[in-house]
């Protein structure tokens, strides 16, 4: 049946590249993926699927559906269709939009025509770009009954099984007394709270847990030399190997801030925003999508230990059930995501001759699940015993 998954492939290309295209001229941010969205929706309606939109208090957030019989299991592909600020698709997300509905139409030709019990679901999910769309649709229960989320992202290597790190940004705001500067003693110093919050972060490093990452910027100081600011602000990002982790880190510095307070008389305000877990890709899935995308003539990788990695909203779905999230190499250009350079090279014929090869492997992995229930044992196996639960991501 990997045939008749390739050939399905191979008979939506254009539309598959036509997609791609059509939401990479379309560049849209976080939450305001209108266009691309309906690209999106308007494809999977034309072959056959039902579409619930605005899920998730959303409303660029879908679910397409194709369900063929009775029971069965539940695999869902996720689209990302968010670009950034400037650049555009300069993380390509509009090739992972076109691989994910592809893969989910051609799976669910191959269903339909060997009447294969079981449903295939693409989720739309939002705002990978710093909104953690993916985390609000799991809070909104929007994947409860999914078994199997997958998905692959475009870079200049093809790879499984890469983790990413657990992340959140803390925002301090100090107030104080404003004052003239020729008599400070009357007032109280808002951004020596600020100053003193990086100072003492600096000073107790050595104590962090191992892979802890802190970077931080003043994002409000005062407003003339001669007054005394009662008002500052700093934002850090933090970057943990696992939320155990950044909790910790977290704690570390409310408790900085507690005893700024107290040193300076300034008062503090601490707001975390939504935790980014670190990601678990399930081998078993990613190991079949790997000998797919091999069959094809291309090498996969797998990650180097000591590499940097960020992180994305996956990793709060790899806890929630078992999912992979490979990589595709779409140049020969060893050129970073995040610049116009990775913007370009989105639109390339080499991207979508990639992307399609892409589309065949995850159909195809995503057929096996459907069809083996040996595979679905193995898989959720490893789920169980590799994969940690959090009660919940509290900071």
């Amino acid at each position: 049946m990997k045939d008749l998954i390739f050939k399905e492939t191979d008979i939506l290309r254009e539309e598959i590249v036509a997609l791609s295209k059509d939401i990479h001229a379309t560049p849209e941010l976080a939450f305001e993926e209108h266009k691309s969205a309906e690209f999106i929706i308007q494809m999977l309606k034309k072959h056959g699927f039902s579409i619930e939109e605005k899920i998730g208090g959303m409303d660029t957030a879908f679910r397409g559906r194709f369900k063929v019989g009775e029971g069965g299991p539940v695999v869902a592909y996720l689209a990302e269709y968010d670009a950034l600020p400037d650049i555009g698709h300069a993380c390509g997300h509009n090739l992972i939009a076109a691989t994910s509905a592809g893969a989910a139409i051609a799976l669910s030709k191959v269903m339909a025509e060997k009447n294969i019990a079981g449903e295939v679901i693409l989720l739309g999910t939002p705002a990978e770009e710093g909104g953690g769309g993916k985390i609000l649709l799991l809070n909104e229960g929007e994947f409860d009954g999914i078994e199997f989320a997958l998905m692959t992202h475009p870079s200049v290597y093809n790879m499984i099984n890469r983790g990413g790190l657990a992340t959140t940004k803390v925002t301090v705001t100090y107030h104080g007394v404003a004052a003239h500067s020729a008599a400070a003693e009357y007032g109280v110093n808002a951004l020596q709270g600020v100053i003193q919050t990086f100072n003492l972060i600096d000073s107790i490093r050595a104590r962090m847990p191992n892979k802890t990452n802190i970077n931080g910027i003043i994002s409000a100081g005062g407003t003339a030399t001669n007054i005394i600011p009662d008002y500052a602000q700093c934002k850090f990002s933090v970057r943990n190997a696992t939320f155990g982790d950044l909790k910790i880190v977290v704690g570390m510095i409310k408790d900085v801030v507690k005893n700024i307070e107290g040193l300076l008389g300034v008062r503090a305000e601490v707001e975390t925003s939504l935790v980014y877990s670190e990601r678990y890709c399930n081998l078993a899935i990613d190991e079949r999508w790997k000998g797919y995308m091999e069959e094809q003539g291309e090498e996969v990788l797998y990650p180097n230990p000591d590499a940097k990695i960020g992180s994305s909203d996956i990793g709060n779905v790899t806890l929630k059930m078992p999912a992979i999230h490979a990589y595709v190499k779409i140049t020969d250009e060893k050129v970073a995501a995040h610049n116009v350079a990775f913007t370009k090279i989105s639109a390339t014929d080499q991207a979508h001759e990639a992307t399609i090869k892409a589309v065949k492997a995850l159909a195809a992995t995503g057929l096996d699940i459907m069809v083996d229930e040996k595979f679905r044992a193995e898989i959720n196996k490893e789920f169980k015993e590799t994969v940690p639960h959090y009660e919940n991501f509290e900071l």
